[in-house]
């Protein structure tokens, strides 16, 4: 499942440089996750590291885009198999 962000999030920043797969971008007045770039940071961390960071907790998981551990693995091997070429 991708994480994504609420818009009680108060832009400061931390998100965005800790994702491994530059999933999080400024949106229009908040950052946002690209749920084909999120793997909830499986394949680099145990843990997402977004919601590590997040200093006002603002980043649950999508239930638009459920995905298992199985699914986000194999996203992540995708991602770096995109990233060699």
């Amino acid at each position: 499942m991708a994480l994504k962000i609420l818009d009680t999030c108060i832009n400061c920043d931390v998100c965005e440089p800790v994702c491994p797969n530059n999933a999080i971008s400024l949106g229009e007045e908040y950052y946002q996750i690209n749920p084909d770039l999120c793997t909830e940071c499986v394949g680099h961390f145990d843990e997402p590291q977004c919601v590590e960071v997040c200093p006002v907790e603002c980043i649950p998981k999508d239930p638009d885009h459920v995905e298992t551990t199985d699914q986000l693995q194999l996203k992540y091997e995708a991602l770096m198999r995109k990233s060699d070429d």
